[in-house]
């Protein structure tokens, strides 16, 4: 079990009551019966926002969230039974949290002319803003609780009591959580931040939302650790040795961390809802574990998970539901970083399935049928080149060929006129060969094989006798 601990002690470091009142708390909405989708739009080639709420009616999704608070999409959500979640972008922090007018302004702007016929039930403030840590950033920190306080306030001096604030983090606001009893947040952020949140949280009766996905603990090393506890398939148990709970997957080790993290600040009972949590369909050739099959089976089990009734909860809370928004809607082509970050959809660009599932929870998770075994859940073991995908644009290729080159007189010396790798002559050839010798001289500095989407990872050697392309070796 050695290997199994230290594979629980990553989640130290890496990161995301049945109902809640309406008014006068005699109208209750009951969270527990229904899955949201997050439905987000960094892509080029995704459906407009008509086609993509039906697309989410079609998946029985109960409730939508937003990146933002876009005009088009909640007026065409008027016309539909979704429960709506929006976002104060962070860039909007600290003037809707120093200025009452600017908070009056945004609810004016997108709350009212929408409310109540598209069904808005919570604004998120911000997204994950204690991640980032720079000057600017701790900006914003001070001032994330005063703008959920002052958006409260303008929806109450509206009339609206029946949309609860909040914001969600990531799972990098605790300092320890291994166990889930040691779960601790990070010092910095405790007094400054965390505790005025709880304070308001707990005062609204909110949710503390939480960004959090197994797949990035499980995913550090793969070989050692048990890929059934992260899909909710495993037999075997862990117990807590400080609480004596029992777990029997990753995702309630994950959200008990949190409670235990906030019932040591005095805040035992704020109700906890995910705000993202999934498991990717692909991603780079280095990314153990993300494909179709897995994102399946961890998405069909989590939606049988937190659509039983009654509910189950966690072992820290027993029969508590949890609201719980998938991620995502689409395949997003245009987001930065590995491959994993684009192959989060439920749906591909064009609308149809990555794979089949049921948001209502009421199919059986063994009807869906068999999928074939996967093949990256071990760690593949090669060389990897970068190289340009199918058809990149020539001019596009020719900025990045440029960027490729710039940084490093070694990179790219081997495509001076009369040098190995100058023939053929053509910018494809020419980027790709300056794409893997990139990528294999900086990835140690984070670099990826991306290259505003112009670039792929392949295992097939793309050089000839004469030219020798540069790889990676995993």
């Amino acid at each position: 079990m050695a290997s199994f601990a230290l594979f629980l002690f990553t989640l130290l470091v890496l990161s995301s009551s049945c109902c809640y009142a309406i008014g006068n708390n005699k109208t209750l909405l009951s969270l527990a019966s229904r899955i949201g989708i997050n439905y987000g739009r960094l892509g080029n080639n995704l459906p407009s926002p008509y086609q993509s709420i039906n697309l989410i009616k079609s998946l029985k999704a109960g409730h939508v969230k937003l990146y933002d608070a876009d005009p088009e999409t909640l007026k065409l959500l008027s016309q539909t039974n979704l429960y709506v979640t929006i976002m104060v972008p962070n860039n909007q922090i600290i003037s809707v949290g120093s200025d009452k007018a600017a908070a009056d302004n945004w609810v004016n702007t997108n709350v009212l002319p929408y409310h109540p016929q598209t069904r808005i039930r919570f604004v998120l403030v911000g997204n994950e803003i204690l991640s980032y840590s720079s000057d600017q950033d701790k900006q914003i920190w001070s001032n994330l609780v005063p703008a959920m306080r002052k958006i409260v306030n303008s929806l109450r001096a509206r009339g609206i009591h029946n949309i609860k604030v909040g914001t969600p983090l990531a799972m990098d606001v605790l300092r320890s959580s291994f166990p889930p009893s040691s779960g601790t947040f990070r010092e910095e952020i405790t007094a400054p931040v965390i505790s005025p949140l709880l304070k308001f949280l707990n005062g609204t009766n909110s949710f503390f939302f939480l960004d959090v996905y197994p797949y990035f603990p499980w995913s550090t090393d793969p070989v050692n650790n048990h890929l059934d506890y992260a899909l909710f398939e495993s037999n075997s148990t862990y117990t807590d040795p400080q609480s004596g709970l029992v777990y029997t997957n990753l995702l309630d080790q994950m959200l008990d961390s949190v409670i235990f993290a906030m019932t040591k600040l005095g805040y035992p009972n704020i109700r906890l809802a995910i705000s993202e949590t999934g498991w990717p369909n692909a991603g780079d050739i280095d990314e153990t574990g993300a494909n179709v099959p897995n994102a399946a089976t961890y998405n069909r089990n989590l939606i049988k998970k937190m659509t039983a009734n009654p509910p189950l909860g966690t072992p820290a809370r027993r029969g508590s539901p949890i609201p719980t928004f998938l991620f995502s809607l689409f395949n997003e082509n245009q987001k930065p970083g590995s491959g994993t970050e684009r192959h989060w959809g439920i749906l591909n660009p064009d609308g149809t399935r990555i794979y089949e599932i049921d948001f209502s929870g009421t199919r059986q998770v063994n009807s869906f049928g068999s999928m074939p075994k996967p093949s990256n859940n071990v760690p593949f073991k090669g060389n990897v080149w970068c190289v340009v995908v199918e058809g990149a644009s020539e001019a596009e290729l020719g900025q990045a060929l440029e960027f490729a080159c710039g940084r490093s007189n070694v990179t790219c010396a081997a495509l001076a006129p009369g040098r190995e790798c100058y023939a053929p002559v053509s910018v494809t050839w020419h980027a790709s060969y300056a794409f893997s010798s990139y990528w294999a001289q900086f990835r140690n500095q984070s670099s990826r094989c991306y290259f505003n989407g112009l670039a792929r990872e392949t295992t097939t050697n793309p050089g000839n006798e004469r030219c020798k392309f540069p790889s990676v070796s995993l």
